[in-house]
């Protein structure tokens, strides 16, 4: 009972350290990585913003080329150009140093992430001891800077004159810097990873205390001053040498990191080390706790600042934590990996209503993350300015909504053909799936209904009518087939022409989803060329084409062409007489269905020529001989071949 609760302290803690350096990493994004993005205009004011022209400008200045003032501000102006341009070129280079640097600390093994924190935590211990002990030497200086004042703060604690030093709070200050110097001089002397030797664990206390010992001594003012740098010089020159002493071990864990991740894909591949890597990190929990920790951030600081203003609302609220919550792509990773959980648990609810325990559930949360930040990516969500964000957003969340009813159609079209085909006589789970089904089909209805109600004709909307139409289709295919399914279970006799109505049903729902892909396609075409364009956006469109058109239309021209073989053969053989399935008196040997008709093959072998034309989609060999059922053959021999039953 222990270990369970163990163990989840541990995930846990692992999580919680993960997630700073996607904080350091946002808070890079947030400011571009150090490149400008506000552009310089020329003959601006306060409310307008006028664009001088190059032209009207080269004809300012044509008259003053040859004198000299102008030539010093010329090269003046080059030289700040070159300035500005190094000083962001630096503060780009050091942002992307910060960034491979935040991500390698998320990418380390717990052992070694905790010797990182145990680091930092000692170099903060040694900055907040020296603020410390800066406002206590400012407090002092202040107090015993006073005309009345003329001894020290010593000398009154000696004569016992304890009544101004405490009325004035420098006594407390003191006291408390003294107990706060002890904590963290204990505390650095315990974390630290230098030689533990006694001599320097009690310099290093010494060094914390000693700017709080000689404030109370009559000492000059500038050694006061000075005293909290000189303090810090011995831990900061033992963290120095740590990194120093250690850098060699650094180096090595890194490369041992780099071949344990060449081997890893020279062995088993790119993909299963990034799936690996995945589960170790555990990276949609750390992004969700990123994102959380980030928008509860934002809601404190909305509150504290506008809860009491007049025009203040949740919704205007909501929508502030909406934008500013996919500013950044960590940002938007976050979001991503709240609305995977979310989708996770919709498959979830969905499962229980229809009684399944299939595994589709937990792709549902996946896909729908991948095709949330892909469509972020494609609309360019970070780049936009807030009111188009939270269009653009919403508009996603529409799309991926649409989605999530195609997965959910996923999960129930194959529990229809099950409960229909098994003869399940359980009503309830066929209310179960028909009400789903139901679900499917009312609200895409609904919602297209109030969408071309509220907003006008655009490709956007094109788009979401296309995909939920094409959920109603596919749904009224899945219950037509169903249905025929039904017929054929408490039907007495075998049903021949079922095999070509189902055929032909899911041909016209295919066809259905062609057509609606190739309008996709040129809506996204429509959309590149014209409203918004982009790498992302036209590798996608290229992804669309080849897999849900082009491999599509082969692939079901590649059954058509089996079936038509399969049903050209079919017809090539000898249809079996009345009397010949008399005498014959069996079954067929696919479906083991008697025989109302059967056709005859080479071998004298009868089966339903729908069972066999089934059949011959996998192979050309007879099931019983493994004879090759179709051959060609010349009038000749259709003239004196006779065929007899066995």
């Amino acid at each position: 009972m222990e270990f369970p609760l163990w163990n989840k302290f541990f995930i846990f803690a692992d999580i919680i350290m993960r997630v700073p350096p996607l904080f350091i990493i946002d808070g890079l994004f947030r400011i571009s990585l150090g490149l400008p993005d506000e552009t310089i205009v020329l003959n601006s004011t306060d409310n307008d913003f006028k664009i001088t022209s190059v032209l009207n400008t080269f004809a300012e200045f044509v008259p003053l080329v040859g004198s000299e003032s102008f030539l010093l501000e010329y090269f003046n102006f080059e030289q700040q150009g070159y300035q500005m341009f190094i000083m962001i070129m630096l503060k780009f280079i050091v942002c992307c140093i910060g960034c491979i640097a935040a991500l390698c600390t998320f990418m380390l093994w717990t052992k070694h992430l905790i010797i990182v924190y145990l680091y930092m935590i000692s170099i903060g211990v040694i900055f907040i001891s020296y603020w410390s002990n800066v406002s206590t030497i400012k407090a002092v200086i202040a107090y015993v800077s006073k005309p009345e004042y003329t001894n020290s703060i010593l000398d009154d604690i000696l004569h016992l004159n304890l009544t101004s030093i405490i009325k004035e709070g420098t006594g407390s200050l003191l006291f408390q810097n003294y107990i706060l110097q002890c904590l963290l001089a204990s505390i650095f002397c315990y974390i630290h990873f230098a030689p533990r030797y006694l001599i320097l664990q009690k310099l290093l206390v010494m060094s914390f205390m000693t700017p709080s010992l000689l404030a109370i001594h009559p000492l000059p003012i500038s050694i006061l001053y000075n005293a909290p740098v000189f303090a810090t010089l011995l831990p900061l020159a033992v963290c120095k040498f740590i990194i120093w002493y250690n850098g060699v071990l650094i180096l090595k864990t890194i490369y041992m990191g780099y071949a344990h991740a060449r081997n890893f894909i020279s062995n088993y591949g790119l993909s299963a080390l990034v799936e690996t890597e995945w589960f170790r990190l555990n990276v949609p929990c750390v992004l969700r706790t990123f994102w959380l920790l980030r928008i509860g951030e934002e809601v404190v600081q909305i509150l504290g600042n506008h809860y009491g203003d007049e025009d203040f609302s949740y919704y205007h609220m909501l929508r502030t934590l909406l934008v500013n919550g996919c500013e950044t792509l960590t940002a938007v990773l976050g979001m991503t990996s709240i609305i995977s959980l979310i989708c996770h648990y919709i498959g979830c609810f969905f499962q229980w209503v229809l009684l399944t325990e299939d595994g589709d559930e937990k792709s549902i949360g996946t896909i729908s993350a991948i095709l949330f930040y892909i469509l972020a990516l494609q609309t360019g969500l970070t780049s936009l300015d807030r009111e188009n964000r939270l269009v653009k957003l919403c508009r996603n969340f529409c799309l991926l909504f649409t989605a999530v009813l195609h997965f959910v159609h996923n999960i129930v079209n194959p529990l229809l053909m099950s409960l229909s085909a098994s003869h399940n006589p359980a009503l309830h789970r066929h209310l179960r799936a028909l009400a789903v089904c139901a679900f499917l089909i009312f609200f895409p209805v609904s919602l297209l209904v109030f969408l071309w109600s509220q907003f006008s004709v655009s490709t956007w909307l094109l788009a979401v009518s296309v995909f939920s139409v094409e959920v109603i289709v596919k749904v009224m295919v899945s219950l037509a087939i169903y249905v025929l399914f039904l017929i054929d279970a408490y039907r007495t006799a075998f049903w021949e022409e079922l095999d070509d109505c189902v055929y032909i049903i899911r041909s016209f729902g295919n066809i259905v989803e062609f057509a609606f892909g190739v309008i996709l396609l040129f809506n996204g075409f429509w959309i590149l060329i014209f409203e918004a364009g982009g790498a992302i956006r036209a590798i996608m469109m290229c992804i669309h084409a080849y897999f849900n058109i082009w491999c599509e239309v082969k692939a079901g021209w590649l059954v058509f062409m089996k079936r038509r073989t399969a049903v050209n053969k079919i017809n090539s053989l000898a249809e079996a007489k009345f009397e010949q399935l008399r005498s014959l008196n069996d079954v067929c040997a696919i479906c083991y269905q008697e025989m109302q008709a059967a056709k005859i093959t080479r071998c004298n072998h009868y089966f339903h020529g729908v069972c066999l034309r089934k059949w011959l989609y996998v192979q050309d060999r007879c099931p019983l001989c493994h004879d090759v059922v179709y051959k060609p053959q010349n009038k000749e021999d259709c003239s004196t071949d006779s065929l007899s039953p066995e």
